[in-house]
């Protein structure tokens, strides 16, 4: 029998552990039989590869152990990302040589075309059995779509919010926590020299895993997108805090998506593939009420990009590295529509979730105290590690 030949990908933003993923793919194919090809750039690489004598160096890079020797040390994508979403692909921002494809695809809206088609197209010639694709809600909806299009693709969960349906844990959310704790450490020490009230963002656009989980480690205040606040209230308890810190501080942790009562979420920019538009800083807007209410002084901080930087701790390289060899032997068992995960704190392979479905979000009635703006963490025995059940 011919060996198996699989694709290999990354999607939307970068996390820790992506490597760590690739890497162990790569070993566990070898243990299998399978050959594995990188998938540069994510999808675009599926949608703009121009293959030539089966190779093109742009998009395409053949995988094996020797040169996926070192990458696991590192952070990021080595194989990079975008966030192309094939089945919406904007006709002024293709290159030329694909503006001659437009005509033989559908029309999603003006100057917006699907091409799935291609996609399909470039993985019969590339040779592909299956695909591997790594990558948070809009990574993982395409290649759903792509199963339901009959190409087999199993997915690896990774986002620093953690909320993809169907699991409890995506690759990325231990380092973003371990991250955001030792920032907030080190920053506590300027705070409290000069008695302010600090502030800090983080990731969260639609849940407010991120937020509660370092609040919960650090053992500060939280906001979260799942619970519109009353600012009064929190301006009372930040205040109160500050007043009975001996150090005159106090600390509150933001989600990017985190509003109170009475202001509407801004956003800025062109929005993405997958529709999303950046957030203007929560964090600037509610050290402005603490200035102009309570006369406080404030510092803030933007928690986001820094913590995807650096290789991962060692609970997203263990969970990268099991979750990438499940996809392999899933694959090996002419698996398909699996999506790796952690369900009551073990590993199973789940339905890849559908572009239909919303994004996994707190229980804020059992994880979340909106009058004290803090976790819950009281009556915990029977809890998966990550608090949340599914």
């Amino acid at each position: 029998m011919s060996r198996k030949r699989i694709g290999i990908l990354t999607g939307g933003g970068d996390v820790p552990g992506l490597n760590a993923a690739i890497r162990s793919a790569v070993l566990c194919a070898e243990d299998h039989d399978i050959d594995v090809l990188g998938i540069r750039r994510g999808w675009q690489g599926l949608t703009h590869v121009r293959i030539v004598d089966g190779a093109d160096p742009e998009y395409l890079l053949p995988l094996d152990r020797v040169n996926t020797r070192t990458v696991a040390r590192q952070g990021g994508t080595f194989l990079h990302s975008t966030r192309t979403q094939p089945s919406r692909m904007s006709a002024a921002r293709l290159p030329d040589r694909l503006q001659g494809r437009l005509g033989t695809l559908g029309e999603v809206s003006p100057g917006v075309f699907d091409f799935t088609p291609v996609v399909l197209e470039n993985l019969e010639t590339l040779g592909l059995d299956a695909l591997i694709a790594i990558g948070g809600d809009d990574t993982l909806s395409y290649a759903r779509r792509l199963h339901l299009e009959g190409f087999p693709v199993v997915c690896i969960p990774k986002t620093m919010d953690n909320d993809v349906p169907n699991t409890e844990y995506c690759v990325g959310f231990s380092t973003a926590i371990t991250r955001a704790v030792a920032a907030i450490r080190r920053q506590r020490t300027t705070v409290g020299s000069h008695e302010r009230i600090g502030i800090f963002r983080i990731f969260g656009r639609d849940a407010g895993f991120t937020a509660l989980y370092t609040a919960y480690a650090v053992g500060i205040r939280c906001c979260i997108p799942e619970c519109v606040f009353d600012l009064d209230r929190l301006l009372r308890v930040l205040q109160n805090d500050k007043r009975e810190n001996p150090s005159s501080y106090a600390l509150v942790v933001l989600s990017e998506g985190a509003t109170w009562h009475g202001r509407k979420v801004q956003e800025y920019g062109e929005p993405d593939a997958y529709g999303h538009r950046k957030k203007m800083s929560v964090g600037e807007a509610l050290s402005h009420e603490v200035k102009v209410r309570l006369g406080e002084g404030t510092m803030v901080s933007d928690l986001t990009y820094d913590l995807r930087g650096g290789p991962p701790d060692f609970i997203d390289r263990i969970v990268a590295k099991t979750f990438a060899t499940m996809a392999i032997e899933c694959i090996a068992d002419s698996g398909s529509g699996r999506m790796m995960a952690l369900q009551r704190g073990c590993y199973v392979d789940a339905e890849i979730p559908g572009a239909e479905g919303k994004s996994r979000s707190v229980e804020v009635e059992s994880m979340y105290d909106p009058e004290n703006f803090l976790p819950k963490f009281g009556r915990l025995v029977g809890t998966p590690i990550f608090l949340s059940r599914l």
